[in-house]
This record gives structure tokens, sequence and C-alpha cells, in this order.
């Protein structure tokens, strides 16, 4: 990650289905970066659309579970992904990513449409050894 710069609002987002130690560093990390920390909880036909099935915890539940972490001071169900139109609804300094998704089209396009806006991509270190989809095939092994 880049040398911690202070921004005053910072923005992540997922699913958090099955919420696991990866996804508490994510968020710890990109509060350590700002004032104020938005979490976005990806909504449950946004998650069907590009994962092609359903969260197992629905987007209420999933919402306020993070919204109960400490250092997260607003939490809001996304209906879409793209990240210029949420900078419209909320106006981050600051948006967070975990460091696998670094040199990706997806990411190399929107760090482009965001530095238009003044608006700064950090990458986070991708927690190593834990997934969501690892969860799930443990439990299925079981």
């Amino acid at each position: 990650m880049e040398e911690r710069k202070k921004y005053k609002v910072g923005y992540t987002d997922g699913v958090y289905d099955l919420f696991h130690i990866g996804h508490l560093n994510m968020i710890q990390t990109a509060k350590k970066y700002c004032d104020y920390l938005i979490v976005g909880v990806h909504g449950d036909d946004v998650v069907e659309e590009y994962k092609h099935h359903r969260p197992i915890i629905d987007e209420n539940g999933r919402r306020r579970i993070i919204e109960s972490i400490k250092g997260v001071d607003r939490a809001e169900i996304n209906r879409f992904r793209d990240k210029l139109k949420l900078w419209e609804l909320y106006h981050f300094n600051v948006v967070f990513i975990g460091d696998d998704w670094k040199g990706t089209e997806r990411w190399k396009n929107f760090e482009r449409v965001l530095a238009e806006k003044n608006v700064d991509v950090v990458y986070v270190p991708y927690t190593q050894g834990i997934s969501t989809t690892d969860i799930k095939k443990r439990i299925l092994e079981t």
C-alpha cells in the first residue's frame, strides 16, 4: 500500500456474505486512512446479477452487521457497482479495494474515471487464506 495519507471521506464496498476476518481487515485498514468511512453493501439483486446466486445472508442482515463494526460511520445497501455513480451519491475522497483487483481492466478504468474527480484509489492487502468461497466449500465438505 502507498504511504498513509489521511482523507476526509473514504468508501469501500462488498458483498460481506459470511463475514470473515478478511472483510474486517479491509474495513479496519480503510478506516486508518480516513476520518469518515462509508461502507457499501451490495444489494441481493446486484449480487445475483454478477455472481449468479443470491447471498446466504440477506442485504438487510449484511448491512446491520457492517454498521455495527467499530470504525464504520455509515453503511448503505447499493443497487449498482459503478464507482462514479457511487461517488455522485457519497462524494468520497478515496475508495479502498483489495489489491487482488490491482491492474484489472475494471479497476484501471475506475482509477481513470475517479482521478477526474480527484478521488484516489488505495489498494489494501488481500487477506490470504480466507474467502467466502472457501468458507462455503469447507461447509459443504463437512
